[in-house]
Formats: structure tokens, sequence, C-alpha cells
């Protein structure tokens, strides 16, 4: 049968198999292959099928409505763009081609998403911020009002009257579940009637079973009542006298832990109960499982090793930590006996017990470890009188007179006197400490300490501080000749012992000496340690670090070593000498500056820094002629220098010496031709009201010097100050075709434009400068200023977003924007400011404004501390600064700030300048001009 049996019998069909089509069968379809015929009104087979699909004429209906929709190609679903709104071809098949197809597209499609992804997420979140602007939270408005909280008193807060409670009666008064207590009668009377009767109720018999005692099957006994722990032994009876005692005791014990023990009367707190029920719980970190588990461990290791300390002192820390102190102290003494040559162990026994017996304890403890120095200590330290200390500590010296620590302990009790007798013997019984020995020669007379010292020397002739306390101790005698010698020695004792010299350790010495007083020993120890170990070719740069180092570690007499020593090695480098002059004038006297300045122009005569600090020096100490004198050195070493002409220029005109300023100024145009040599000319001409001088020396100087904008700015505002009007323009506009990217050439015509009230002029201005001058901030800030002087904020915040596109990390801008913003959302601005400018003098300036106007008077104050100290040259820092303490600070701190600007001489800022620079400010002091620009500022931000 098997052999006979076709192969294909079985199998399925190949793909696209039509039985008898190779004999040209065609195929045909009966109705049991489509199933019998249907009424339109005929039900469908689905019994649970929804509403309008019960039919099979609804079932039709709803599959032509499917076609239709899926090749809906009416004219009104068409777009140009994308088409149809469904695809043409969806009724055809899918085939490998179109999935290829498909795929490219979507890489296609996904490739310019991509290119356009920066420029979309950019425009999104333009767009957010656009709508919080438009449409801030509830928070951000309402953030005003809540600041004026504040201000409400508590008067106002009282009389603001209460919500009334808005809810129904039902709502207000629920109705809670009443609970009653069943009494214990009630289960034995049920558990009664569980039982089986063997006799008949006569009154059953008697009315014919309607008088049952419980009708509805009541007396069916309560399911758990019979739980075997309730039933007395042997009975099956529940025993309720036992239940109400166990539940008596267990209350009793409740309200005796809860109970007042002050008023004698026990008061039960609900709300504190599960509190003191937590209170009852040993405080250890532990679960109790975890604690057993450690105790039993414990314990077999004190079984398995009884001779163990670590095991004891374990056990004994375990019980105290879980509350059992009594315990851990039985514990701990057990283990005493068990290991009686354990220190650990019996400073631990000592640490557990109270006073008195932990005295004895030490006392056992000495005994067994008569040596132990750290159970002397101890012993000590459980004393409260001061004999009974030295008592023990004399008596712990006598049988460990070689312990340091011993005999520092007993040092510190005595006074001077017997100090210095315990220090003899204590240097005798440890000539090896060095404390000892510096301890005792610190008490000793000048010539015993010197002994004590060279006894020392040759004790320990491997430490650097004996020689140093030598050098010291020379000094403070006044033998300041010896210190150097002292030094020296010490430095080749040092290396004939095999001592490595380690420079930074002899650095610090000398930074201690210095912070001591003892000057001369922190030079000559700098002296003889500063070249040590050091390539030639790094000498300045390290030295010059070190330097530094000191300053900022406040020992000035090292940093003032390390320049002379550096001068000696380089006496003609001029960025030494400048860091030298720098150091006096900072934290030196002007003697010493003067003193320092005179060697540095002999060694450098070419330096005009030098030559110019010098003679500012004298000519703030009030010495005119003095000043003179260097100046005219000055130009004998440096004929014809720009700055030693101007310098002398200066001098003259603030002292009022006007002829002479003109005579000099005349030579230098003469002699020493140079545009800013012209500049000062006019301007002192300017000043001194010779108008007619200034504007001919203007002229003269423009036909040599025509692409220096000052000039040009100069002349316009000469013309500007006479009212000249259409002069100023001209003047301002020549300027600018010569000189097209002088920013204040640019600012000054517009703000000459907007003054005479041409606003539409003014803007065309600003806006050909920034064509001219690409990301340039000033340009752009005064746009956004010019339209917000104008009123139009709106356009003054769309310029503002557009400069901080194009410049980013513009801290003048970004202050500015903290600002233009609405009191809300300043805060997040200024954090944005920050991320973008960290260390921007203009953004610290705003955020402390911002804290000024918040009257977060800290935390302001600290923000301007930190502008001033990141650019000490913002005058409008200072003037900022100024003000704030005028309205904040006492006297004190304003006079600091006044003191620290003189001393800063700031030399920029917007407000600074327009002061400064004014021609009826042009001989006030740094002082003076502060005091002006702080009454400019008005607290309007």
């Amino acid at each position: 049968m098997n052999k006979k049996k076709k192969p294909f019998l079985g199998m399925p069909a190949p793909l696209g198999y039509v039985p008898g089509l190779g004999r040209g069968a065609t195929g045909f379809t009966t109705r049991s292959d489509i199933g019998p015929a249907r009424d339109a009104n005929d039900p469908v087979d689905d019994r649970h099928a929804p509403p309008g699909k019960r039919t099979v004429g609804d079932q039709m209906k709803k599959s032509q409505a499917a076609d239709d929709d899926d090749e809906d190609l009416n004219d009104t679903n068409y777009d140009e763009f994308n088409g149809y709104a469904g695809s043409l071809f969806s009724s055809g098949p899918y085939e490998k081609d179109d999935e290829e197809a498909d795929a490219i597209y979507a890489a296609l499609d996904k490739r310019m998403d991509e290119r356009r992804k920066e420029r979309r997420e950019q425009r999104e979140k333009e767009e957010i911020e656009k709508y919080r602007m438009e449409r801030p939270k509830i928070q951000q408005q309402f953030s005003d009002l809540k600041r004026k909280l504040a201000e409400v008193t508590e008067e106002e807060w009282l009389s603001i009257p209460e919500v009334g409670d808005a809810r129904n009666k039902r709502q207000r008064n629920p109705r809670y579940e009443k609970l009653t207590p069943v009494p214990d009668s009630f289960f034995a009377k049920h558990l009664q009637t569980g039982e089986n009767h063997t006799s008949v109720d006569p009154r059953q018999t008697q009315f014919g079973g309607l008088n049952t005692p419980y009708p509805g099957g009541l007396n069916t006994p309560y399911p758990g009542g019979m739980t075997p722990g309730l039933m007395t032994p042997g009975t099956g009876e529940l025993d309720m006298r036992k239940i109400g005692q166990a539940r008596n005791t267990l209350m009793d014990m409740r309200l005796s832990q809860v109970s007042d023990s002050v008023s004698g009367q026990t008061v039960v707190d609900p709300k504190g109960y599960l509190t003191d029920l937590n209170s009852m719980i040993p405080t250890h970190g532990g679960d109790i499982n975890d604690i057993k588990k450690a105790r039993l461990l414990l314990k077999s290791v004190r079984e398995t090793n009884p001779h163990h300390p670590p095991a004891w002192i374990a056990s004994a820390r375990l019980e105290e930590v879980t509350g059992k102190l009594q315990v851990a102290r039985n514990l701990i003494m057990k283990g005493t006996e068990m290991c009686p040559k354990s220190e650990d162990v019996w400073l631990e026994a000592a640490r557990l017990q109270p006073g008195d017996t932990a005295k004895a304890v030490v006392a056992q403890a000495v005994r067994h470890l008569p040596q132990s120095v750290r159970i002397y200590i101890r012993a000590a330290e459980l004393e409260t009188d001061i004999r009974a200390k030295k008592r023990v500590l004399r008596k712990a010296l006598e049988h460990v007179p070689n312990s340091v620590r011993l005999w520092k302990a007993a040092v510190e009790l005595e006074e001077p006197e017997d100090a210095r007798i315990m220090l003899s013997r204590a240097v005798e019984c440890c000539p090896t400490s060095v404390e000892l020995w510096l301890a005792l020669a610190r008490l000793e007379t000048y010539e015993n300490a010197r002994k004590v010292l060279n006894k020392a020397r040759e004790n320990i002739p491997t430490d650097r501080h004996i020689w140093i306390t030598a050098a010291k101790l020379e000094e403070a005698n006044g033998n300041t000749q010896m210190v150097e010698k002292i030094i020296d020695r010490a430095i080749t004792s040092l290396r004939a012992n095999g001592v490595e010299i380690n420079r930074e350790q002899w650095i610090q010495d000398a930074e201690e000496c210095d912070k001591a007083g003892s000057v001369a020993t922190c030079q000559a120890v700098m002296r003889a340690v500063i070249g040590i170990g050091i390539e030639e070719e790094d000498r300045k740069h390290t030295w010059m670090e070190d330097a530094d180092s000191c300053v900022a570690h406040s020992a000035l007499e090292c940093a003032r070593a390390i320049y002379a020593y550096a001068l000696q090695v380089f006496p003609s480098k001029k960025s030494v000498w400048l860091r030298a002059a720098y150091f006096e004038k900072n934290h030196g006297t002007r003697e010493s500056l003067e003193a320092l300045l005179q060697r540095a122009v002999a060694h450098c005569p070419k330096a005009e820094v030098l030559w110019l600090m010098g003679a500012k020096s004298k000519w703030l100490a009030g010495d005119v002629p003095a000043a003179r004198s260097i100046l005219a050195l000055a130009f004998q070493a440096n004929p014809n220098s720009e700055e030693i002409w101007l310098a002398a220029v200066k001098l003259e005109s603030e002292n009022n010496e006007y002829e002479r300023a003109r005579r000099l100024l005349a030579k230098a145009r003469s002699s020493a031709p140079t545009a800013r040599v012209f500049m000062k000319s006019v301007k002192l001409e300017w000043v001194l009201g010779n108008i007619a001088a200034a504007q001919e020396l203007c002229e003269e100087a423009l036909k040599h010097y025509e692409d220096f904008p000052k000039l040009w700015m100069m002349k316009g505002q000469v013309e500007e100050q006479g009212d000249l009007v259409d002069k100023a323009r001209e003047a301002y506009s020549q300027g600018l075709k010569k000189c097209p990217h002088s920013t204040p050439l640019w600012l000054l015509l517009s703000r000459l434009e907007e003054k005479v009230g041409q606003l539409t002029r003014a803007r065309a201005i600003l806006e050909k400068s920034r064509l001219k001058n690409p990301k340039n901030p000033g340009l752009w800030l005064e746009s956004v200023r010019l339209e917000y002087r104008a009123g139009l904020k709106n356009i003054a915040s769309t310029l503002m977003a557009k400069a901080l596109q194009e410049c980013p990390n513009s801290g003048v801008l970004w202050s500015e924007a903290v600002f233009l913003e609405a009191r809300p959302q300043r805060k997040t601005k200024s954090v944005d400011a920050l991320k973008r400018c960290e260390h921007d003098p203009h953004v610290l300036l705003a955020v402390a404004k911002l804290f000024w106007s918040e009257r977060k008077v800290t935390k302001a104050r600290e923000w301007f501390h930190r502008t001033v100290k990141i650019d000490s040259d913002l005058g409008d820092a200072w003037a900022f600064l100024y003000k704030f303490e005028l309205q904040h600070g006492t006297e004190e701190q304003r006079e600091e700030v006044k003191r620290r600007c003189e001393n800063a001489e700031p030399r920029h800022g917007e407000l600074w300048c327009a002061t400064s620079k004014d021609i009826a400010n042009w001989q006030r002091k740094i002082g003076e001009i502060l005091v002006l620009v702080a009454a400019r500022i008005k607290n309007t931000f």
C-alpha cells in the first residue's frame, strides 16, 4: 500500500496552484462556497453586534461606504502639494519595489529633517519664549503681588475674613458608623446554642414549632469562635475569665508606660502614643534578628578564643548600642580577666564604667600593665583635681621616663619655673625629642637657651627647627648679624648629615617666622633656600610665583626678600623691577617705593614707566619740585618720549602752572609731534576756555592726523558746546569718513540727532554703523536704548534679541537685557546671562543691582565686591557700590570703598567717563568723581 501511494498526497499545494488549470479547466464557484443567499433584513450571525450592524443590509452599506472612503477622488479632497488625501494606489498590491521606494523616501525625509532640525528647534525655542513673554505663568504674574505681601501688617492679616464652609449639611456633619462593644455573655450564650440537644423543648410540642428561639437560623455557631486558643484545655469551653485577666493586664502595662510621673496622674495622649512606643525601642540601626545573629557569633568567638581582646570589646559595644549597659560592663570586666595584658580591653572597661569604678579599673590596669602610656593618660583624665593629675603623671614618669607624651602632659600642668626644671629632666630622658628641647629653650634665659640649643643640635643633628629657633633667638636679642651665619651653617650642617634640603618646607618655615615677627630670620631663610633645586632658565618665573604665593599667605617680608634676591640676580630686568614696585605700592610705604624706584631707574634708565611711577609718588606726596627733577632726569635718559612729555604737562596743569604746561606742549609739538600731544594741547586750551585757540590747534592737528578719531570728537564737541549743531554734525560726519570704525564717533552723531529731535535720522545712523561694524555690542546697545528712550519698548526688546543673536557673549548687552524684562522674568534672564558670561563685570554688576532692587542687602554687597575684584578699572561698579553703601552701609564701609577706588584709579565705564571727561570736572580727583557719579545714579532699576 505504501509503495502505490503518490508522493504529493497530504502535502500543501504550491503557491498559485489552481486545480485543473493545465487541462483547460477554468474552475467554478458554487453556493456552498459563498454560503446561502441572504435577505437584506436577515439578522447577522454575531448575536452581540452593535446597533447599525445587526442585519445583512447594514453591513453591506457599511462596506460600500468604506470602499467609497478609500477612493474619494473628489476635487474637494485634492491638494496641490499633497495630492489626494488617500493613496490612489491603495487598492493595488504592495510589492518589493514599492517597499524599496518607500525606504528611499523615508531616508530622504530623515536626512532633510536632520538638516532642518537645528533651525526648527531654534524656532520652536523662540516661539516658546515669545509665548511665555505674552502669556506668563500664574506664578510669574503674581510674583510682584507676593513681594508686596511682606509689607502687610499683622492687623491687616487678622482683618481678612474667614472663608465660609460651602458644603451641605450632610457633608459638614457626616454620620459615623457606631460600633458597640459586645459583652462576654453574648459569646457564651451563642456557644451554648451551638451544642446538640438530645431532648425536645416542651414549648415546641405545645405551639407546634412556631416558637423557635432564633428564627432564621441565628443559632448557627459563629465562625472563629471555636478556635482552640480560646478554649480551656480538656473541656472545649471558652474561658472568658482568663481572657478578661489577660486584657486587664495588657491595659495596665500600657497605661503604666505612658503615665505622667511628675503629677502622679495617669494621662494617655492619643497622638503621642505611637511616639512613646517608638521611644521604648533601643536606638540601634540594625534589625533585632541581626543583633541576635551578631550576639551569637560573638559568643562563639569568645568561647573558641577567650584570650582574643577584640571579641570582648565588640561584644561589650554591641550590648552598649542595644541599650544593655550593665551587660556590656559585665562582659568587658570578664574580658579584663581573660585578657589582663590587653591595653585596649582595659581602656574600654574604663570608658564603660562610671567615675569611681573607672578609677578602680584603671588602677587595676596599671598593676597589670605598668608600662602603658595610654592607661596612665586615661588615669590622669579621670582625675578632676589638678594636683591629683600631677601626682598620677609623676607616678607614670617613674615607670615610663622615656615617654614624650607623658612629659608633655606633665609639663603643661606646671607653672613656668617648675616646667623649666621638669623639661631639663625631660630632655635627659628623651634626648631625641625636638619639641622638648625647643620648649626648654623658650623657658630659659638667653645664655642658657643658647646652651640648650647647642646641646639639642649635638643630640639631633638632622632637625632644621633647632637651627631656625637659634636664629630667631639671636634676632630677638638683637644679634641680627648672627642670623645669616646660623642659617648658612644650618644648611651646611644638615647637608653634611645627609639631610635633603626641601625648599618648600623651608619657605613654609620662613612664612611662619614672618608671621611670628622674626623678619631677619625669615629673610635669611629665604635668601639661603630660594635658589636650591631650580634650573637656571626657570629661576625668574619660579621666584615670581613664590613671591605671589607669599603675598597670598600674607607673608609680606618673605615676598620682599624674594624680590630683593631676584633683583640682585636680574638687575636689568624691567619686569622684575615693575613687579617689585607694584608690590611696594600695594603693601609697602611711600619711602620704600621711592627708594626702590631710585634703584630701578639707575639699572633700567630706558623704562619710562619706572620714571613716571617715581614722579607720581613724589607728586602725590605733595613734593612737586622733586617730581619735576625726576621728570627732568627722565628726559635726559629718554629724549622725545611722548609719555614723559605728557606726564610733565599733567604735573604742571594739575598744579595750576598753565603757562608752563603750554610751553611744554609747544616744545613737545615741535620736538616730538604725535596725535596724543596735539590732543592734550587742544584739551588744555578747551578746559581753560580758549575756544578759538582750541579750534585752531584742532584744525592744525587734523591736517597731520586726520585718522585720529579723538580729534574729530573734540572738534564736534566744541562746536556742540557752542550750540552750532550743523557744524558739529559736519565734524562728526567728516570724522566718520576718515574713521568709519570708531564707535564713539557713531554714538556722538546719533545722540546729536536724537537731541535735536531727529529720531528717524538717529536710527538710520545706527543701522548704517552696525552694517559697517558688525558684531559691535556698543552700537547694538545704543540702538536698543534709543528705542527705549523713545517709548517703543517692544521694538527695543526685538532689537535686543537680534543683538544677543549677533553678540551672544557680550556682557554689556546681557546686563541691559536683564533690566529690559518685566520684574518676574529678571531673575531667569540673569541666570541665562551668567551662563553665557560668567566672569563679565557688567553681568555681575547687573546681578548685584537685581539683588539691590529686591532689598537683599547682604547678597547685593557680596556681588558688588565680586564685580570690583574682577575688574577694578570699571568706574561704574565703584560708583554703584558707593551709592549702595550710602543707602545701606556705615561710614566706615563708605570710606573703605572710597579708599579702594582711589587706589584702583578706574578709567572706564559709561557713567564714569561721562563725568570724568566732562570739561567742568577736569581737575577733579578720583574720590570727588566717585561722589559725583554716585549722585547721578537713580534707583529706578
